[in-house]
């Protein structure tokens, strides 16, 4: 007879699957094509220049990935960790500015000759509450830095080799906030032609699967009645919720295979002898597409609505406290040269397909990936086992392996920035491969 297991304790998760993708990652890696593109970039003595620059700012690379590390600050309270950037840049000679696009901490600031193209380099440096850099920002931004004061130091060698403009552009409360998306309203990546940013990852990637997210709070009004005196009295807003839940998993089934659901009830009312009053559902709403996301949510909505046809209850359906995000929409020319540069550092970036999409989460990067040329590379860090938002991703983020990650990150991006600055034919089409999938989208008023 088998034993019962403790109940006192939860069922340890089955890892077989991810085995499973594990060896399936490894096989579709093994066999996909190598990296090739029809395009120069900029000259090999760029690039030998800003490996040796980043060689030279490797201490103080190093030290901003911990000292963000150990800040962890959240979402719109990164005030330590921008200063910190803002210090760093400044100390080697650029003028920055704090506390723009409307967000106190912000950071911009520019180098280049100013007579071309405009590309911005993003930095993220906002930590999870309770976990701290779970999602490897500090990694985010030391890439971006390093990436920047690469190019500037090239810059101020030789002003001719960096036409137009790079810009670093901070930008706080990626998480569960969308600053890009309030940075962008503001006018953030007015006038810049392409953007390019790294994340942390359990593998190097060149092109992965970001669902668009979108967040909805659902609150169900009931009348409060004694439960045992006088229930048929009351109308009970938990009863509501519990359908609303239940009916979003029995819409998973229905849905793309990509696409997600999950919520909390956030409340539920005061105590068992009373109906409950209200009842708050919080939930998140992801798919692939911009278009599968707005039908998606026409649906989820319709089930609330009808919880509330069932028992009775009002209902108020409110969308998107904080700004959706978009899916990231990637861009095949600045990804290859990305991954070459990657390639010069030891790395094998895998190419879209390889990763499984249903390890997929959400960035606010993809709003910006709608509004102008883009790419979102991931850069491993960690074991292909430890997932973003755990403590053990944290740890990682500040370990050898990210240190390490820093210094290549920050090269692929100096690069790839400068191959688009410096390169006609590239920076033409990938201006007509973002046309070509459909072009800048009115993202403000997308879901209107």
């Amino acid at each position: 007879m088998n034993e019962l297991r403790d109940l006192s304790q939860p069922l340890a998760p089955d890892d077989s699957y991810l085995d499973h993708i594990e060896r399936e990652t490894e096989a579709r890696a093994a066999t996909a094509a190598g990296w090739e593109s029809e395009f120069t970039g900029a000259p090999d003595s760029s690039s030998r220049a800003l490996a040796e620059n980043i060689d030279e700012l490797s201490d103080d690379l190093v030290g901003l990935l911990h000292t963000i590390h150990g800040l962890a600050e959240t979402a719109f309270e990164e005030h330590a960790s921008a200063a910190a950037i803002a210090d760093l840049v400044a100390s080697h000679g650029t003028t920055v500015e704090r506390g723009v696009y409307g967000l106190d901490t912000a950071v911009w600031a520019t180098t280049g000759a100013g007579n071309g193209r405009t590309i911005a380099i993003l930095a993220e440096y906002d930590a999870l509450p309770g976990i701290g850099h779970g999602c490897g920002h500090n990694l985010i931004a030391a890439c971006a830095v390093g990436a920047f004061l690469s190019l500037a130091a090239l810059h101020r060698a030789n002003p001719d080799a960096v036409p137009g403009t790079v810009v670093l552009l901070g930008t706080p409360a990626e998480e569960g906030h969308s600053g890009k998306e309030l940075m962008a309203r503001e006018g953030a990546f007015d006038g810049i032609d392409a953007a390019i940013m790294v994340h942390g990852y359990g593998y190097d990637c060149a092109d992965q699967v970001w669902l668009g997210r979108r967040l909805l709070d659902v609150t169900f009004k009931g009348v409060p009645a004694h439960a045992s005196a006088q229930p048929f009295m009351g109308k009970n807003a938990l009863d509501a919720a519990a359908l609303f839940y239940q009916g979003l998993g029995l819409l998973r089934q229905q849905m793309p295979p990509i696409s997600r659901l999950h919520a909390v009830v956030s409340e539920g009312g005061t105590r068992p002898s009373i109906i409950s009053e209200l009842a708050q559902v919080k939930c998140y709403v992801r798919s692939k597409y911009p278009e599968t996301l707005k039908e998606l949510s026409a649906r989820v909505e319709d089930v609330a609505k009808g919880a509330a046809l069932m028992t009775g209850t009002g209902v108020d359906i409110r969308w998107d406290e904080h700004a959706p995000s978009l899916p990231v929409r990637g861009n095949d020319a600045l990804t290859k040269r990305w991954a070459l540069h990657e390639e010069k550092r030891g790395r094998h970036p895998v190419p879209a397909g390889v990763l499984d999409e249903s390890i997929a989460a959400s960035t606010d990067f993809g709003n910006v990936s709608y509004r102008i040329p883009g790419i979102h590379p991931l850069l491993k860090t960690a074991d292909s086992e430890v997932a973003l938002h755990t403590r053990e991703f944290a740890a990682a983020a500040a370990s050898d392996d990210a240190e390490a990650a820093t210094r290549d990150g920050a090269y692929g991006l100096a690069c790839t920035a400068l191959d688009f600055l410096v390169d006609d034919a590239l920076a033409a089409e990938v201006v007509a491969e973002f046309q070509r999938a459909g072009g800048a989208i009115d993202v403000p008023n997308y879901f209107n």
